[in-house]
Parts: C-alpha cells; sequence; structure tokens
C-alpha cells in the first residue's frame, strides 16, 4: 500500500477528484493549505496599494491506495492537475505499513 500525498492548485480540485473516483479511488482527503515553492509568492494590488501574498493557497489530497493503482493514480492527478503554470504542485509517495478500517476490523488493502 502506498500514501499519496499532492499538492494542486484549488480550482483543478473536482478535475482531479471526478478522474480519480474514474479510475476507482473509492476515498481521499482534502485539506486547505497555503504555501510556496520555487514561485515565491508573487505582488498583488489591491485598492491601490501592492502587496506581497507569500504563501499561495493549495489543496492538499491525501490518498492511501493499493500497489496496484499507484502510477495510475500519480498518471491521474498529473494529467488532471497540469496547467504549464509554474505552481502547479507536487505528488509524494509514501510507503504505508498498515491500514485499519475501525467500524469493520478489516486490515490492509480490504480497509481502503
Amino acid at each position: 500500500m502506498k500514501y499519496i500525498i499532492a499538492i494542486i492548485k484549488p480550482f483543478k480540485l473536482d478535475e482531479v477528484r471526478e478522474a480519480l473516483s474514474d479510475i476507482g479511488v473509492q476515498g481521499l482527503t482534502i485539506t486547505e493549505v497555503r504555501g510556496f515553492g520555487r514561485q515565491k509568492g508573487h505582488a498583488e494590488l489591491y485598492r491601490g496599494a501592492e502587496y506581497t501574498v507569500d504563501f499561495l493557497p493549495k489543496v492538499r489530497m491525501e490518498i492511501a491506495v493499493s500497489d496496484e493503482l499507484v502510477e495510475q493514480v500519480i498518471e491521474t492527478i498529473e494529467k488532471k492537475a497540469y496547467t504549464g503554470q509554474v505552481g502547479d504542485g507536487k505528488i509524494f509517495i509514501l510507503s504505508l505499513e498498515q491500514a485499519v478500517r475501525i467500524r469493520t476490523g478489516e486490515k490492509q488493502d480490504e480497509a481502503l
């Protein structure tokens, strides 16, 4: 099993979620986050005053998947979150040692 964390632009969330559902991902967790990468934020104009936005709004997706789905999930996120602009995001893949469904006690892939 793998634990996939993807940081994407907020307006791409619905498109990515629908595509992941289409390939069989049954659940994911979303958190609204703020951060920066290589773009280091940007300057904005508000009521005639310019100010710097250091942390940009992003969405953090967390998905636990079986080993068989990992490559397909990664490809789907890459394809659907892509805009070609700076700040499209990142995908991190971690090993997941164990999963347990609290309600039923199911373990490992059955718990996903």
